[in-house]
């Protein structure tokens, strides 16, 4: 069974076309990265896996069964984009709340322990950090034990130290089974934290597959190096390069071919190149890429 199937569902906002014929299955236990531009149909897509939103046309399965009836059994936990914390309980009281209203939740103390809230437990959650409130909204979203996690921009006003460790705890939780959902726009989140990559522009999917495969769908690297205060007139017309950039005395080239390109680089002009570097393609590159051609 998948735990989400999207069959041909669309979302218009009177003549605004939010998802276009979206088709899209999700086999339970997965981790998928949804990535899109602003406006791609993303968020549309979450609210209404959750019921909040219903689609135009098409349809939407949950484990088999409707998104109100998915919800209702407690198998699906979001962390939503929008949303406030209630100011005057503390971060006790609003798991323990939210969890009360599940058929089967985690027990309070590790739902706490999970998102790193155990010494913030007493503390009210209008004397939060918007990283520490993002914890909670977490917590109040893997509360119930769900089968299915759905996280819109997950660790937005996180710092460094503390994404890292939330992805420390999604992925403890992922193993267990369970099915996760996010959308980001830190590419490298998503690169590094799924199993499969789904890219979609313009409310259709462009791409879909590990971050590998849709990296190496990308043709092309980029060499750098340093000039100094040389010109870099002329580089375009080396073999293989479809573009320059220029970033104070570094220069970027992006070439189909960085073997003919260095060659060309080293034998065919005089100019004196430091600190040369070959990259291939990264996810950057190819959600570019896609979203562009979209």
């Amino acid at each position: 069974m998948n735990a989400i199937a999207f069959n041909g569902v669309t979302k218009k906002y009177g003549e605004v076309v939010a998802v276009d014929g979206l088709t899209l299955d999700i086999p339970v236990g997965s981790t998928v990265a949804l990535l899109g531009p602003n406006g791609a149909g993303k968020s549309t897509s979450i609210n209404m896996l959750l019921g909040l939103l219903r689609p135009t046309s098409g349809d939407i399965k949950v484990f088999g069964n409707g998104p109100d009836e998915a919800v209702t059994r407690g198998d699906i936990g979001a962390m939503l984009q929008e949303g406030s914390l209630i100011p005057e309980l503390t971060v006790r009281e609003s798991v323990d709340f939210i969890r009360r209203l599940y058929p089967d939740p985690l027990p309070l103390d590790e739902v706490l322990r999970m998102a790193e809230l155990t010494d913030l437990a007493g503390r009210r959650a209008d004397k939060l950090s918007g990283g520490q409130t993002q914890r909670v909204r977490f917590a109040l979203a893997i509360a119930g034990g769900p089968k299915l996690l759905l996280l819109d921009e997950p660790t937005a006003a996180m710092d460094v130290e503390s994404r890292r460790s939330f992805w420390d705890n999604m992925r403890a939780y992922a193993a267990q089974g369970r099915t996760i959902l996010f959308a980001t726009h830190y590419l490298e989140e998503a690169d590094q934290n799924s199993d499969r990559v789904v890219v979609v522009a313009r409310g259709k999917v462009v791409a879909d597959g590990t971050a590998a495969e849709i990296k190496a769908g990308v043709a092309g690297h980029t060499v750098s190096f340093r000039l100094g205060l040389q010109s870099a007139a002329g580089l375009d017309a080396l073999p293989g390069v479809s573009a320059v950039e220029i970033q104070t005395d570094r220069v970027t080239v992006r070439t189909g071919d960085p073997d003919a390109t260095v060659d060309a680089l080293y034998r065919k002009t005089t100019l004196d190149v430091r600190d040369l570097q070959i990259h291939g393609a990264d996810l950057e590159d190819a959600f570019l890429a896609l979203t562009k051609e979209s």
